[in-house]
């Protein structure tokens, strides 16, 4: 993979600001890190202006964390929490309409195909609840059926949470919020089954409390859309401000959905997407074969 891209012009070397010039010396690029690698690095976002304990915060770090080729890679995005914090990561984003974010991202991913033909080019939709599972719904279930080889994202912080805390399709039955003074009336919706019967390759369920596993089912989701098809995460990110929990708290409240099986880790996968990885898998062991013969 280029690295190319982020790399400084020697005109602007001494007016670039440090955090930057620190990025292409030790970021990400072209290294292939994962989630277990945090800390070795300069991340493609430290800072954020989201509230104290935001559960999306934490989730957005990992899955930036766990991309396979974040200097090909571009984030498609729509209004919402994480729409404050895009433009301060070191990587291709774009800001569509809201909901319409998949509809965005195919056409990216088309004109990138041809543009790049024999170079792998990953788009990925980042979005929140309100963007996916509600007003943006028919353009994502559109790209399902389309199968476009993009992944979808989803921060799901069940609320409207930047508006003022209104209930979403996400949200938990009984909720008491500040839109939904008497709580939620109901279920909440199950999207990993509507992806999975709308011909997603791969779909999976995680949170940021089991971060080895949040970076896998991405890294996963990414690889899959390349080659196989369209593939969906959903990422429990909970909102302290309007859930009136302690910032401190978020993975905990994670872990307390979980006991209480009202959260639950999950991963399907087509059987093309099991031979695919099955086969990329035993094509890694043949290549470190191949590296400890040489040595």
């Amino acid at each position: 993979m280029s690295t190319r891209i982020v790399s400084i012009s020697p005109a602007f070397e001494d007016v670039m600001p440090e955090e930057y010039k620190e990025l292409v010396e030790n970021g990400p690029y072209g290294k292939d890190y994962k989630v277990t690698d945090l800390g070795k690095y300069k991340e493609l976002i430290e800072e954020h202006p989201l509230c104290a304990g935001c559960g999306l915060a934490l989730s957005l770090r990992l899955v930036l964390a766990s991309l396979p080729s974040p200097e090909d890679t571009v984030i498609v995005g729509s209004t919402g929490c994480s729409a404050l914090v895009f433009p301060q990561v070191g990587l291709h984003n774009v800001h569509s309409l809201f909901g319409n974010q998949n509809a965005v991202a195919s056409g990216i991913k088309r004109a990138l195909s041809l543009r790049f033909p024999d170079h792998v080019k990953d788009v990925v939709v980042v979005a929140g609840d309100g963007a996916t599972a509600d007003i943006g719904l028919d353009m994502v279930m559109q790209s399902w059926f389309r199968r476009e080889k993009i992944a979808t994202i989803m921060l799901d912080n069940e609320a409207y949470a930047n508006t003022g805390g209104q209930e979403s399709g996400m949200s938990m039955e009984g909720t008491v919020m500040n839109m939904a003074p008497k709580g939620k009336v109901f279920p909440k919706a199950d999207l990993p089954k509507v992806a999975e019967a709308s011909g997603c390759a791969y779909v999976a369920a995680a949170s940021p409390s089991r971060p080895g596993k949040l970076g896998k089912v991405v890294r996963r989701a990414i690889l899959i859309a390349r080659e196989v098809g369209p593939t969906y995460v959903q990422l429990l990110s909970p909102c302290p401000t309007n859930f009136k929990t302690k910032p401190s708290d978020t993975v905990l409240t994670i872990k307390a959905r979980e006991k209480e099986k009202s959260f639950k880790q999950y991963e399907y996968l087509s059987d093309d997407a099991r031979s695919f990885l099955s086969a990329l898998e035993e094509g890694k062991q043949s290549e470190g074969k191949q590296s400890e013969g040489k040595q």
